[in-house]
């Protein structure tokens, strides 16, 4: 058996079918043909973050903000140490 996949559409539709429209989630879950444990999770998810992923989108754009704070992070370490350098330089000259 292969994982279906749904579009973030679907997942918004679904979502407000029974947040909006009044549906309740058993009913929802039979009319789509979903378990009610999936529905209630994108219910959960659209609240924190109204935006789904989808696809794998946004773990691309996580590893990459991730990427970008580590060499932030090396970046401060490396101008930390020329200042320390150079304050040592300048008080040795005095």
């Amino acid at each position: 058996m292969t994982r279906r996949k749904f579009s973030r559409e679907f997942k918004i539709e679904a979502v407000k079918l029974v947040t909006e429209r009044g549906v309740t989630l058993a009913q929802a879950c039979r009319d789509l043909d979903l378990a009610e444990s999936v529905l209630r999770r994108w219910m959960r998810e659209a609240t924190v973050a109204p935006a789904f992923p989808g696809n794998g989108q946004q773990r691309a754009k996580l590893a990459e903000i991730s990427a970008l704070k580590k060499e932030v992070a090396k970046l401060k370490v490396e101008r930390d140490i020329q200042k320390k350098a150079a304050a040592f330089f300048a008080r040795e000259a005095t």
